[in-house]
């Protein structure tokens, strides 16, 4: 039986690691852990981000993290080119394996140590995710020997921004410390690279500090822990990266008819679930309980959204090759869609009905920490979740699924405007432009759009040890299966 998440581990030296004091707060803030003399090297005129004055049992341990003055690592720095160290790290670093492989994608494991890149957005959810860092993340880092640098972002796309700009070589993975917007970013900036093919297969962490986090609860889902929210959910998330285990998921590719490309890892919404989304920013404060408060609102003025929707379900792929590469778009070639412009091909499905209250195309588990929007099981490669509800559902109805859904038994409730299918590619056409989008939760115009899910793109922090059903599981170019070991018990 999964346990709740619940020791808080603190190592009895955190000197390795500690943020440096008298942070600016005018530029993109980092934290380099000189345990990773490379890493730290390369920081150098970077603002430094302070450690919060922390607060509650974690309160008494700030001196440990705080150990080292300013004047004291500028001096370290100085010194013939060498990067800051602090007391009692080694001057040589530890014989490691690099996480690239040449053959083209990530091993089955990341190495010990590792170096990461942490993208931590300080104002997501309750606002708290730098203190929870220093109090639950970084010790549990130090006991894996999981070097890093943290960088704080600033604005919206700030993180897309970096990503494009990094050297990602100098990292074995990317942690993203915030909601499902910050690795929406993140994917997106990789995906706008000129070496988009290499950089989408760096592996990446989701760690759980907004109101949503439906990826990070899908991914604790998978791993066979309890559904927990909070810390207790960013404790387990950050076991599953110090476990070191990855597995590939799924990578959504939108194309809408103004021409944009997107890329998503979790959710395409339209309609209530998207106006609920949205509306309830306000509430950001409220932490989840934003999108309770958000639900009752919109359920008082519930609304119907026209359009029209079709689908290409799982039993009607065919394996289709593309008539000539796509030289000119960046990202793989969506094989299965047509032209927006264009009928869908003939096998797709349409739904008859154009009057909807919401349509849901989910790649994961969860579409919030407390909503277990698909207890269907995990996708097939290849495969995403399409909910929709028609128009003519009560209010009452209507609440009781979303309730139900806590737990996942709104499929139970035998909802007859409730419909589930399993597919490969979807098309949406609201009707003048009415009703807006929510990809991974961030706001899109409402226009024409259509999507196909790319089979196990993305290489992820993952205590799965099954792969997606129906499917083998990928293996890196140039490499062997590997057994993956069980995940361990949550703390």
């Amino acid at each position: 039986m999964p346990k709740r998440a619940a020791f808080r581990a603190w190592p009895k030296d955190l000197a390795g690691c500690r943020p440096p004091q008298g942070a600016s707060s005018d530029s993109a803030s980092a934290v380099s852990c000189p345990q990773d003399g490379a890493a730290a090297g390369n920081d150098a005129g970077a603002s430094t981000a302070p450690a919060p004055g922390g607060e509650g049992d974690h309160s008494r341990h700030r001196d440990a993290r705080l150990g080292s003055t300013d004047k004291e690592l500028k001096a370290g720095a100085a010194a013939a080119g060498s990067t800051p160290t602090s007391p009692g790290t080694p001057g040589q670093r530890v014989p490691r394996v690099e996480v690239m492989d040449p053959a083209g994608g990530p091993p089955n494991r990341l190495p010990r140590p590792c170096r990461v890149l942490v993208l931590l957005n300080p104002h997501g959810g309750k606002g708290k995710a730098l203190q929870l860092f220093w109090s639950h993340v970084q010790p549990l880092l130090a006991q894996a020997e999981i070097s890093f640098k943290l960088t704080l972002t600033e604005r919206p796309n700030h993180a897309r921004e970096l990503v494009r700009a990094e050297e990602l070589s100098r990292w074995d993975a990317l942690v993203v410390m915030s909601g499902d917007g910050l690795m929406y970013e993140v994917v997106n900036g990789l995906m706008e690279r000129p070496d988009w093919e290499t950089a989408i297969r760096k592996p990446l962490c989701s760690l759980p500090a907004g109101s949503g986090n439906a990826l990070a609860a899908s991914l604790n889902h998978y791993a066979g822990y309890e559904q927990v929210t909070d810390e207790d959910l960013l404790t387990n998330c950050t076991l599953l990266l110090c476990q070191r285990s990855l597995a590939p998921v799924n990578l959504l590719s939108l194309q809408t008819a103004s021409g944009q490309r997107l890329f998503s890892m979790l959710s395409l919404a339209w309609g209530f679930i998207a106006d609920v989304d949205l509306d309830s920013e306000r509430f950001r404060r409220l932490g989840e309980m934003r999108f309770t408060v958000g639900t009752l609102l919109h359920l008082a003025a519930l609304r119907v959204y026209q359009g029209r929707l079709a689908y290409l379900p799982v039993q009607r792929v065919v394996s289709k090759m593309p008539t000539s590469p796509a030289l000119d778009r960046q990202g793989p070639v969506d094989t299965y869609l047509m032209p927006l412009e264009e009928p869908v091909p003939s096998h797709w499905t349409m739904v008859p009905e154009q009057n909807f209250v919401l349509v849901l195309a989910l790649l994961h588990s969860h579409l919030a920490s407390e909503m277990f929007a698909a207890p269907m099981g995990r996708c097939a490669a290849g495969t995403m979740h399409l909910f929709y509800v028609r128009a003519g559902v009560s209010r009452a109805r209507l609440l009781r699924l979303f309730l139900a859904m806590e737990k996942g038994k709104h499929m139970e409730c035998n909802c007859p405007y409730l419909v589930y299918e399993p597919v490969a590619a979807f098309r949406l056409e609201p009707k003048d432009g009415k009703g807006v989008f929510a990809v991974d939760g961030e706001l899109m115009v409402s226009e024409a759009v259509q999507g196909q899910v790319h089979p196990n793109y993305v290489w992820m922090a993952s205590g799965c040890v099954e792969p997606p059903p129906s499917q083998e599981p990928q293996t890196p170019p140039g490499r062997k299966p590997q057994q993956r070991p069980l995940p361990e018990e949550p703390f």
